[in-house]
């Protein structure tokens, strides 16, 4: 039988190589933006202006139309094409908007609006608090029902938290990635940026469960076999199934991200990183830290059982 778990400590790794950048992109992120992650205008507020041009425009230079307008925050990124242009700044007013669009048309030529909208802050606040009491509330709800279908399984409770230990994973790993791709792509993160992230959190816990389900089956049909034997067997049978699902999943995604629209591309980038963080942290970061935990466990409880004996002596 191919040894699988034995190589855990590879596999712990390979997971701090990559979240450790990412938290110190993070760091830098906080230090220099005043924000771990490069916040689009959902969390920070202010107004986004989306415009097609008839020519090639540089960016820079329709930036300087609305910083001489005293909007000196604003950034301005082509999109698809050269003609395409989005500009973020700060909260404006419809008939600012409508002088800004206006002088475009006299220094560019014909401009067509496709998107305008404003945002306040206190918006991006709700979305965050929602999206963390969604993860705490889905954290509760994993521990509640392992604890209830591992009930036949010995310290089912570990079994929940190695779950939420892989979620906090995949979550850690991703927003480094975004802090990671806001330094040097300049990706802000909006409400999908959250959308994104629990949805890949509903995606990997399922996976981890079926792992553990086999496990579960395992130690009750293989009663004498050592609990790693019994891991690394039911991770090799569940291996092909977590590979082929997700995998389906994954290449969907890519071809979104090739083949379509520019508006969805960070946010379908983003889900299938955490797709692919999710299948590696079911397999082999939320499998072998159980494994790591019971043994740690049976070296303790060994190491008690001979101090009572030597004592008794």
């Amino acid at each position: 039988m191919f040894a699988l778990i034995q190589k855990r400590r590879w596999y712990f790794l390979i997971s701090a190589l990559l979240i450790v950048p990412g938290l110190l992109a993070m760091i830098y992120s906080t230090i220099t933006l005043g924000a771990p992650l490069r916040l689009s205008i959902d969390f920070t507020g202010g107004s986004l202006l989306e415009l097609s041009f008839d020519q090639p425009v540089v960016p820079e230079e329709v930036r300087a139309v609305f910083t001489d307008a005293g909007l000196a925050d604003t950034t301005v990124q082509s999109i698809g094409s050269e003609g395409n242009v989005v500009v973020r700044a700060k909260p404006m007013e419809v008939e600012t908007k409508a002088a800004l669009v206006a002088t475009l048309e006299e220094r560019f030529g014909s401009v067509t609006e496709l998107r305008f909208e404003s945002v306040g802050p206190t918006v991006g606040r709700e979305t965050t608090r929602s999206a963390g009491l969604a993860i705490a509330a889905t954290s509760a709800a994993i521990l509640v029902f392992i604890a209830i279908a591992f009930r036949s399984v010995p310290n089912a409770f570990r079994y929940g938290v190695c779950a939420i230990a892989k979620m906090l994973h995949d979550v850690l790993l991703l927003l480094g990635i975004a802090s990671i791709l806001g330094l040097v792509a300049g990706w802000e993160i909006d409400s999908l940026f959250l959308t994104a992230i629990l949805t890949v959190v509903g995606f990997s816990v399922q996976d981890v469960i079926v792992v553990f389900d086999r496990i579960r089956e395992n130690i009750g049909r293989r009663r004498g076999e050592e609990f790693e034997t019994i891991v690394n067997r039911s991770l090799l049978e569940t291996l092909h199934r977590s590979l082929a699902t997700q995998l389906n999943a994954i290449f969907v995604m890519v071809a979104i991200i090739l083949f379509g629209g520019v508006t969805i591309r960070q946010f379908m980038t983003i889900m299938a990183l955490g797709m692919v963080a999710g299948t590696y942290s079911s397999l082999f970061f939320a499998v072998p830290l159980l494994v790591v935990w019971e043994q740690w466990h049976a070296r303790r409880a060994l190491a008690r059982r001979l101090g009572q004996r030597a004592a008794t002596t």
